[in-house]
């Protein structure tokens, strides 16, 4: 979007705020940012500013030019911003970002585990929650228990869904639980060999 701003129409803009702009702000100053920053800076708010940012929305309600979410769109080659001709193909990518974690490398524990979870789990639940569950659930069982990875996934699971009540399906912070499909896999590192 920075580098072919045609792409994006006379309708989108390719700027980051921390909100959309209402046209009362024009002449304020705002945060804003672009891919080649770090960090946030302040800009006058310009007319431009007023378009749609390239992804609308937060979390899974983000849609890519307020169209489509980016992981539903990946096959969609003819797919147009609603009422528009502008192309959403250009700005989705089916390449993943890809790790390597070498496990020859390093000594594992019973405790090292690697945890893959769908976006159900990681939109409600961050890193420092994941890793305190898996701990907190660990310390239970013995260490060469094998039930002891499933539970931390089935505890995962609960609660990243939560309890249902009057206001939906709530956290133990009262927070909204997931409401999307959630599939967690806890991975022992350590193997077999390292349990004794």
């Amino acid at each position: 979007a920075f580098l072919r701003p045609e792409l994006l129409g006379k309708e989108f803009t390719h700027l980051e705020f921390p909100r959309r702009i209402h046209p009362k702000e024009l002449g304020k100053k705002m945060l804003y940012r672009d891919q080649s920053m770090s960090g946030w800076a302040y800009k006058k708010i310009e007319e431009d500013d007023l378009k749609f940012p390239l992804v609308y929305g937060e979390g899974k309600k983000a849609r890519a030019m307020a169209t489509i979410g980016v992981t539903r769109g990946l096959g969609d080659h003819d797919l147009k911003v609603f009422s528009s001709n502008i192309h959403i193909k250009p700005f989705l990518s089916c390449f993943p970002e890809v790790r390597v974690y070498d496990l020859t490398q390093y000594e594992h524990c019973p405790d090292d585990v690697l945890v893959l979870g769908t976006d159900g789990l990681w939109d409600v639940t961050n890193d420092k929650e994941v890793a305190s569950t898996v701990m907190e659930v660990l310390t239970n069982y013995e260490p060469n228990d094998p039930c002891r990875y499933t539970m931390v996934a089935q505890e995962l699971v609960v609660r990243s869904r939560g309890v249902l009540k009057q206001r939906g399906w709530r956290m133990a912070n009262d927070k909204l639980g997931s409401g999307d499909d959630i599939s967690v896999f806890v991975i022992p590192l350590g193997g077999p060999g390292n349990y004794t």
